[in-house]
């Protein structure tokens, strides 16, 4: 078997990648090592920056997405109980939409046209330093495809990243002490806009997926478990760090899902070896604080996608040289400004009263600013490419 490109993930980069591959008729083909429903099964978040809404319609699956999708022209942010509204559309002129990470997924699948090999075991990545081949089992059977390029799309955890030489390839990472305790629960956000919350007990963050089903966040210690917060200790602790009104307001429920994710800062340079390119998670996460993880990954395959379809349409390596540069200049330009978002709202258990009086500094500082406003409304609704 062969193929031009081989793209390793059927997440929502992959897919996309596919995706715009498809529409510019290079051949490619995705591999993934969990079922279609299990992809379809994770619960991700979805603040789609304008740039991310721009490639939807760019690979023509935006039709549900700009039916269903909420726009929000601003955010709340709250400390102590005292909040302001950061305008995005009347500080930088631009919005972002509330768009699950599952139905772009779901879009995404729907759409694809070239072939996707689900539960594909044993992926992997072969002489991307020369003639670049890639072999997996599928029912038992082991397969080979040879091809011109490998692109990894498949996350933190996969095979792509794990195959560059420990010798090539410098990472960083920050692991931070605590994690997101979420809930889902099918009743009525509080708010038509996300409400981030620093309270002394810890961060929370009231957020949608859509006008009849809500997503709460609230800050825990690394050390917490699932079984430990039955729905009701969730409620009475999420209440408690928001404020008086926003409290009595909120409508409870039983959770259909309720997880821990743990928060860390993490980025792999470089992301080219060969003829192998990293993209999404396999190259960065941030923590969710910034609502940069899902853009960021749809950024890195917006330029691969530039880069390869000048490579077979124009014979040029410019774009596919430049890549891990460029896309690099803007995931830390995301990391950083995820940093700060977590810096500011979370708290940290090494920093004491001096560090709190410095949130609340930073808080009044950037309330009382219309150019930090515009700073903050400018990272979260998206830098240019």
């Amino acid at each position: 078997m062969r193929t031009k490109v081989v793209i390793v993930g059927a997440g929502p980069a992959g897919l996309m990648l596919g995706r715009l591959l498809d529409l510019a008729g290079i051949e490619n083909l995705i591999l993934e090592r969990k079922s279609a429903d299990y992809v379809l099964g994770r619960i991700r978040a979805g603040v789609l920056e304008q740039g991310a809404v721009d490639l939807m319609d760019r690979a023509q699956v935006s039709e549900r997405l700009h039916e269903e999708g909420l726009i929000h022209d601003g955010t709340v942010l709250s400390f102590d109980g005292d909040s302001h509204r950061i305008d995005f559309a009347q500080l930088v002129g631009r919005r972002v939409t509330v768009y699950g990470q599952t139905e772009v997924t779901r879009d995404l699948m729907d759409a694809r046209q070239g072939q996707t090999i689900y539960e594909a075991e044993d992926v992997q990545l072969h002489d991307f330093d020369g003639k670049p081949y890639v072999t997996w089992r599928k029912d038992g059977v082991s397969h080979r495809v040879d091809c011109d390029y490998i692109a990894g799309c498949d996350g933190y955890h996969g095979a792509s990243r794990a195959s560059v030489p420990q010798d090539a390839i410098k990472t960083f990472e920050r692991i931070y002490p605590f994690g997101w305790l979420g809930i889902l629960v099918d009743k009525p956000p509080v708010a038509h806009e996300l409400i981030y919350a620093h309270h002394e007990r810890g961060f929370a963050l009231c957020s949608q997926r859509s006008p009849t089903r809500s997503r709460y966040y609230v800050q825990v210690a690394n050390s917490e478990k699932v079984e430990d917060w039955s729905d009701d200790r969730f409620w009475d602790e999420l209440r408690r760090r928001l404020d008086p009104a926003t409290a009595e307001a909120m409508q409870t429920g039983e959770s259909l899902e309720k997880s821990i994710a743990p928060l860390r800062s993490f980025v792999a340079e470089p992301l080219r070896f060969g003829r192998l390119f990293l993209a999404g998670d396999a190259a960065h996460i941030v923590p969710p604080t910034g609502a940069k993880g899902l853009n960021l990954a749809m950024s890195d395959v917006a330029m691969l996608a530039d880069a390869l379809i000048e490579f077979y349409g124009e014979t040029s390596t410019a774009g596919l040289d430049f890549y891990s540069a460029k896309a690099l200049s803007r995931i830390w330009k995301a990391e950083r400004f995820s940093w700060w978002m977590t810096s500011l709202l979370h708290v940290f258990p090494d920093s004491g009263d001096f560090g709190r009086r410095i949130q609340r500094a930073e808080f009044d500082y950037l309330t009382g600013s219309v150019a930090a406003q515009q700073s903050l409304a400018e990272n979260y609704t998206g830098l240019p490419q």
